[in-house]
């Protein structure tokens, strides 16, 4: 059981985080070259995963573990399928 400062400190990183992960959405939209996309999409992907964690720790609520666990691997999956992607595509410099 956390207490109450803790969880708001807990919300505030979760906060953070979401505020970080809509500024990359910059660097996917407007990124000179794929590899850049790539990995502002992975970045992404990865602030959800913490966010999910800290909200999982925040409010007390342990299924969303479950959930940052699965997103987990398949934003791993679709950083291979992408990088696969542009690798047949000839975008690797």
């Amino acid at each position: 059981m956390t207490s109450p400062w803790v969880s708001d400190v807990l919300l505030a990183a979760a906060g953070a985080f979401i505020l970080y992960a809509v500024v990359l959405l910059y660097r996917v939209v407007a990124g000179p070259t794929m590899q850049d996309r790539v990995i502002a999409v992975n970045v992404v992907g990865t602030n959800t995963v913490v966010v999910l964690a800290l909200l999982s720790v925040a409010l007390e609520e342990t299924s969303f573990l479950d959930i940052a666990l699965v997103y987990a691997l398949l934003n791993f999956l679709m950083s291979i399928a992408i990088s696969k992607f542009t690798v047949e595509r000839g975008g690797v410099i």
